[in-house]
């Protein structure tokens, strides 16, 4: 599993002009599934997420949680992530899990972000959807499972 998380003043998710998923102070996380990825990589990346100090303390340091702050989570599925660009210039997405299987897995991330007690809204799963953020720093990071297990 790969995601991009974006610390955020303010995120939102609209499928259809209709906003489906909205967050204050908090991270945004584009979420990609790979082929051959499980509930343990689901798990690993939820927790390192959730657990991220990269929250500004009252001295300005990056110290803080999400929910040290109050924050919450937007996660937005994105199989892009797995885009392969080595050979051509047009994405191979070979390695980016089936739909099914991929559903499943980020339903069970956000099942996990939830059950460590963090607000936590969606985007919808396969539709087209536009993302819009105030990226708060600005702060990125990039995680990735594979490199752990």
């Amino acid at each position: 599993m790969r995601a991009v998380v974006q610390r955020v003043s303010r995120a939102s998710v609209t499928v259809d002009g209709v906003i489906v998923g909205e967050i204050g102070k908090g991270l945004l996380v584009l979420l990609g599934v790979a082929t051959g990825d499980d509930e343990a990589a689901a798990e690993y990346l939820a927790k390192k997420i959730v657990g991220l100090r990269i929250f500004d303390d009252d001295s300005g340091n990056m110290n803080l949680a999400p929910e040290d702050v109050g924050g919450a989570v937007l996660v937005v599925s994105q199989f892009t992530l797995y885009g392969d660009v080595r050979r051509g210039k047009r994405p191979s997405f070979d390695r980016a899990a089936r739909p099914e299987e991929a559903k499943r897995l980020y339903e069970y991330f956000v099942s996990q972000v939830r059950a460590a007690g963090i607000q936590c809204e969606t985007g919808r799963f396969q539709a087209m959807m536009e993302v819009e953020l105030v990226n708060d720093g600005p702060v990125t990071i990039l995680l990735d499972s594979e490199k752990v297990f």
